[in-house]
């Protein structure tokens, strides 16, 4: 499975984003040929429905609107459309919450057998923006990953890959972990750094299909997200205006050309913010200030 220009909201096709690790597919689900001969038993969470704002969650389990992981989720919607200043969403996001493991799985084999097995999945098509977890101990980091393409995909008309992830990885963290730092990203990508890898924002736009992206391309994508918003000279501003050229049709531009046109050593400054920001002169363990949940963990198989 590849992903095509096809995964952009106006084109019929569906695209699939899922964690464990994190990937993203754009396919054609032949529904009249492969639902109804599947596991007709197979239903979606109706019991209960939350709708507030533009997100709607249906779960096995009840859940009350003021639960934290559906304030934190809003949230994420408020923070992420103020940052961006995106536009209103053209469509809500969904949000199915299975019960357990179990019935999740028998659900998304039936419904979407040429998925791999993962816990989450965020799965847009022209009928629904539609988030597909379970409760489990990962369910909150899951969800936020997961929403934030939902938001994106809601209110932008193409989401590059890269920009796409690097947000989703962004906002998979914590509200309250300071300035949003994700631990193995900092960790990994200073070991890299030592290493003699470097950043290269060019060569991140170029990938387009989800079998070119690898964990250290995720770790970069969340880096730049991250420079952008907290220590790029006008960085922020440069994101806002990359996402109203991602709200007209056509072809995605390139950030990289406009970020060359404010401060071209742009490589060299994001790998500097890394070693001196992020972590101290590349030693790993002074990111140990993200706060760690017990029996939580952000690493990915």
């Amino acid at each position: 499975m590849k992903l095509t220009q096809s995964r952009f909201m106006n084109v019929p096709a569906t695209v699939a984003h899922f964690r464990l690790p994190l990937v993203i597919v754009s396919l054609v689900l032949m529904l009249s040929g492969c639902v109804g001969t599947k596991n007709i038993t197979a239903q979606l969470p109706s019991k209960y429905e939350i709708t507030t704002g533009d997100l709607i969650v249906r779960s096995d389990l009840k859940m009350k609107q003021s639960h934290p992981l559906i304030q934190e989720l809003k949230q994420i919607r408020a923070e992420l459309t103020a940052s961006l200043d995106l536009p209103a969403p053209t469509r809500p996001v969904v949000i199915h919450l299975f019960s357990d493991a179990e019935r999740y799985s028998g659900y998304m084999q039936a419904r979407h057998p040429n998925l791999p097995k993962r816990r989450a999945f965020f799965i847009g098509s022209p009928t629904e923006l539609g988030v597909y977890a379970h409760w489990s101990p990962n369910v909150e980091e899951d969800l936020r990953h997961e929403y934030t393409h939902g938001v994106l995909h809601a209110s932008l008309r193409n989401v590059p890959l890269w920009f796409d992830e690097g947000l989703a990885e962004y906002y998979e963290t914590q509200s309250d972990t300071p300035r949003r730092l994700h631990r193995e990203h900092t960790q990994r990508l200073a070991i890299a750094l030592k290493n003699g890898w470097r950043p290269d924002l060019t060569r991140l736009e170029k990938i387009e299909e989800v079998n070119q992206m690898g964990n250290a391309d995720y770790q970069e994508s969340w880096a730049w997200i991250h420079y952008f918003m907290h220590d790029a000279p006008d960085g922020r501003e440069l994101l806002v205006e990359y996402c109203k050229e991602l709200r007209k049709p056509g072809k995605s531009p390139r950030l990289s050309d406009q970020v060359a046109a404010h401060f071209p050593d742009a490589n060299i400054r994001l790998a500097s913010y890394i070693t001196l920001s992020l972590t101290d002169n590349g030693r790993v363990s002074w990111a140990n200030h993200e706060r760690q949940i017990p029996g939580k963990s952000t690493l990915r198989d």
